[in-house]
């Protein structure tokens, strides 16, 4: 478990993809009860809980959400959740009201 996950923000709240402010360096996730515009393409969702356990939400093929059950863990200077059919995403920047995500479609579990 990362040291003071339980009071962390990180953990507090369901995290959105908002594609529009995708950066070179990743993904950008805001918090769910962000302002976030409306969009046809359904949003992924991430959500962490301080056991080391976490949730990710991803469009089916009917654009109804399917959860996935993820795990996630502290590796060096990031945050790797790991879920899906070796889906990985890596949390490189994170601030209250933003999480910057590397997603790598397929990883290879380290």
């Amino acid at each position: 478990m990362r040291k003071g996950a339980a009071d962390d923000p990180l953990f507090a709240r369901v995290w959105v993809h908002v594609f529009e402010e995708d950066t070179p360096r990743g993904a950008v996730f805001r918090p769910e009860d962000a302002d976030i515009p409306l969009s046809r393409r359904p949003r992924e969702r991430i959500e962490l809980h301080d056991d080391g356990s976490a949730r990710i939400w991803m469009p089916g093929p009917d654009d109804r959400f399917a959860e996935q059950p993820a795990n996630w863990k502290q590796e060096r200077d990031a945050v790797v959740l790991r879920g899906g059919p070796g889906d990985e995403f890596r949390i490189v920047d994170q601030s209250t009201e933003r999480l910057i995500v590397d997603i790598r479609r397929g990883a290879t579990k380290r």
